[in-house]
């Protein structure tokens, strides 16, 4: 999702840097088709939140994923772990990138 060029994931990117996501470190944790008209995902915050949501566009007609738009948007941070795929979230806390790095001087 970071770095691709197909027009969806570059959708999703300024779709999810309107409401205030860093893209370099949210983890997209699922995007799959949920009928002809949209796609459901879950994403990771850079600072720890959940969000479930709803992509929606024209799925069987070329282009028009350009034009998507969220139209669900829901905090889940605080019930995540009763959500049918935990086990996917769970992961993307583990896998994510660090908030911050730090240094250590072994000096």
């Amino acid at each position: 999702m970071r770095a691709s060029q197909f027009s969806l994931w570059i959708r999703l990117r300024q779709l999810l840097a309107e409401r205030g996501l860093t893209i370099s470190s949210a983890v997209l944790v699922y995007l799959f088709p949920d009928g002809p008209e949209a796609e459901t995902g879950v994403v990771l915050s850079d600072g720890g939140r959940v969000y479930a949501f709803d992509l929606a566009y024209d799925r069987m007609r070329e282009g028009s994923d350009r034009d998507a738009v969220i139209e669900r948007w829901q905090d889940i941070t605080s019930h995540w772990q009763a959500h049918p795929l935990r086990s996917e979230i769970a992961d993307a806390f583990v896998w994510r990138p660090p908030a911050q790095r730090t240094y250590l001087d072994l000096a």
